[in-house]
């Protein structure tokens, strides 16, 4: 067999195993989501978390109702600043690095939280939060289109939830 009929051989496509397509995103499917849905829920309690932590920090910090109130309100306004912005830097950068960068600088700051002795500092903090975690839904997605071929999202999907991955 010569070079030449071996390199024409191997650059024809071959075609697709379809059973093996599905396993390969059901497996992705039950490692992938799984971290996405509990990162989602720690930026939904996020969100929501200042409610609850007013509860303790009006214990060690002399902050009213109007400063939490407002510190709740700024979060949002870095949210709604930053979104599109940050999904522009998600198409030019890609998701990946996106997602890295919003989780390192987004847990950053919640950590930096405790540091927290006033309003301005505390305003800072809410802002930054919401800055951070403005392109992080968005990301998701734009990762969800890069790994999964729409024509095969909805059936992968399907049966991923109806059946856990093989231990193959």
């Amino acid at each position: 067999m010569s070079t030449t009929a071996a390199t024409a051989e191997r650059s024809q496509p071959l075609p697709p195993n379809v059973g093996a397509v599905e396993s390969i995103y059901s497996k992705v499917n039950w490692r992938i989501l799984p971290l996405l849905l509990i990162a989602y829920m720690i930026a939904y309690l996020d969100r929501i978390n200042i409610g609850y932590a007013q509860l303790q920090m009006k214990q060690t910090l002399p902050f009213g109702d109007a400063v939490y109130g407002l510190g709740a309100g700024i979060f949002f306004v870095g949210y709604f600043l930053f979104e599109v912005p940050s999904n522009l830097l998600l198409e030019r950068i890609g998701a990946r690095k996106t997602l890295l960068r919003i989780m390192v600088l987004w847990g950053l700051t919640a950590a930096a939280m405790m540091f927290v002795t006033t309003p301005t500092q505390f305003y800072i903090a809410r802002f930054l939060l919401g800055v951070f975690e403005a392109g992080f839904f968005p990301g998701i997605i734009l990762y969800f289109t890069y790994g999964i071929p729409l024509s095969a999202a909805g059936r992968s999907l399907r049966s991923s939830c109806l059946q856990p991955p093989s231990s193959a």
